[in-house]
């Protein structure tokens, strides 16, 4: 008991844990498959797995894109080469 309150991740057991993994293998199995096998499916989002105890939400990516100087300015130095 003091292990689970102390270790989120010792809430479950390993069969817990490996249970949630074949879930989430099976779900983006099924995604590819889909995606593969079917014309209509190109707005079909990625599933999302199985949330583990002791694990954050993923948060998504930050992209940083150069702005329209820095790339012209980078195409031109690739042009002087």
């Amino acid at each position: 008991m003091f292990l689970a309150e102390v270790d989120e991740t010792a809430q479950w057991s390993v069969t817990d844990h490996l249970i949630a993994r074949v879930s989430d293998a099976v779900e983006v199995s099924n995604y590819l498959f889909i995606k593969a096998n079917s014309d209509s499916a190109d707005d079909l989002p990625l599933p999302e797995p199985v949330p583990r105890p002791g694990h954050p939400e993923p948060q998504p990516p930050q992209h940083d894109f150069a702005s329209g100087a820095e790339l012209s300015a980078f195409l031109t130095q690739m042009n002087d080469l």
